[in-house]
């Protein structure tokens, strides 16, 4: 019976760890979102301070962008844990540095520590879900990682909001919440068990892999970021230009879109019984284009935070049924390196974000960009819908 009991209790331990470890790659732009604007006053003396205070928010995605696959090679061939265990070290402290650091410079290259440990630890626990879980047990995991990122990104972005209005430092001290899963990796993580392939039997699953559906997943994933990213970086700006909001006020939007993906992402599973892969992507371009519609279309912050409700409850489909497609689709010994190709689509779209957003925003305005967004997202939703029309 204590037996039972104790391989009960490491399994919830195992996918606690793997839950809690998945908020940190949300934890690592949006905690420090609502820090931007009092950021952007305490390095105006700074050249081209607007574009690098933007940056301290998006740079760590081009760094998982980059980092990612090789991330992907090494956990094919050496394994996951222990990579994931030094990963979460370097995250705590790279990220808490900005509450020391005095140079905007220094802290842009924290932040990219900040995003090669983020690469690693996105890319694994992912993997790992893959690893563990099969069938219907995977997707149901997939759909609570989901959740859990999006109910990080409410919990961090409240706080983070509430340490802005104190200072613009305190939000870097809530990265050493990752130090404290480095024993509960060690404990709760066990390295899966791969069977040894041969040359023949890799060349042939390499034939297998469907690469069309692969490249166009990672595309899905690049589009889909720069659009969502126009929040996290220009909401907080918006909000203060049309509704002359404070940190905390800010921060609790884009925490709002956080919780209303969470939920989504719980049911994620009763709606993948029903549909297929192609319709639940209509179902998060219709509302990310009806989300963004809104807010462009106010600048009432009630109205605001309904156009928040409904991207986000589009949002929280989106990942689950990308990451769920890639590990249904790619052998055992691949999936490190097919998931490592999400992560740095996912992130190489929050990086191109704002070089997309900050011009178009100059051009019509941050209320004329969200309006361009929501139309792209609608022409996204019009390609879906000619899809299933074709495949029925």
């Amino acid at each position: 019976m204590n037996a039972e009991i104790s391989v009960k209790a490491s399994s919830r331990l195992t996918q606690l760890t793997l839950m809690i470890s998945s908020t940190l790659t949300v934890m690592a732009g949006a905690t420090i979102a609502p820090s931007l604007p009092t950021m952007r006053e305490h390095f105006a003396t700074d050249p081209n301070a607007d574009y690098l205070v933007r940056l301290t928010l998006t740079l760590p995605a081009l760094f998982i962008a980059l980092g990612a696959p090789l991330v992907g090679i090494i956990i094919d061939r050496m394994g996951r844990k222990y990579l994931l265990i030094l990963a979460l070290g370097l995250y705590g402290i790279a990220g808490s540095s900005g509450f020391l650091l005095n140079s905007l410079q220094l802290l842009l290259v924290s932040r990219a520590f900040l995003g090669i440990s983020v690469a690693a630890i996105m890319t694994i626990s992912t993997t790992l879900i893959g690893d563990y879980y099969t069938g219907a047990t995977r997707i149901k995991f997939l759909g609570l990682q989901a959740s859990f990122m999006g109910l990080g990104g409410l919990l961090f972005l409240t706080v983070g909001g509430f340490l802005a209005d104190i200072s613009w430092r305190l939000p870097f001290l809530i990265y050493l919440i990752s130090l404290a899963l480095v024993p509960l990796a060690m404990l709760s993580l066990y390295e899966p068990v791969r069977n040894p392939s041969n040359t023949n039997t890799l060349a042939n699953d390499s034939q297998r892999l469907p690469s069309a559906l692969i490249a166009i997943t990672y595309g899905i994933a690049i589009l889909t970021q720069i659009v969502f990213y126009f929040i996290p970086v220009q909401l907080p700006f918006y909000l203060t230009e049309v509704a002359n909001t404070n940190a905390a006020q800010e921060g609790f939007a884009i925490a709002l879109l956080s919780l209303f993906s969470a939920i989504s992402s719980i049911f994620y599973r009763q709606v993948k019984t029903r549909l297929n892969f192609i319709a639940i992507y209509g179902i998060a371009f219709i509302n990310m284009a009806l989300g963004y519609g809104i807010i462009s279309s106010t600048g009432n912050y009630g109205f605001v935070l309904v156009g928040l409700i409904i991207t986000g409850s589009g949002l929280g489909v989106l990942m689950p049924n990308m990451n769920l497609c890639l590990t249904s689709v790619t052998p055992d010994m691949f999936r490190g390196r097919v998931i490592s190709g999400i992560t740095t689509s996912f992130f190489l779209g929050q990086f191109l974000s704002p070089f997309v957003s900050q011009p178009l925003s100059k051009v019509v305005g941050l209320g004329g960009a969200y309006g361009w967004a929501s139309g792209f997202m609608f022409i996204l939703t019009l390609i879906v819908l000619f899809f299933v029309w074709r495949s029925r």
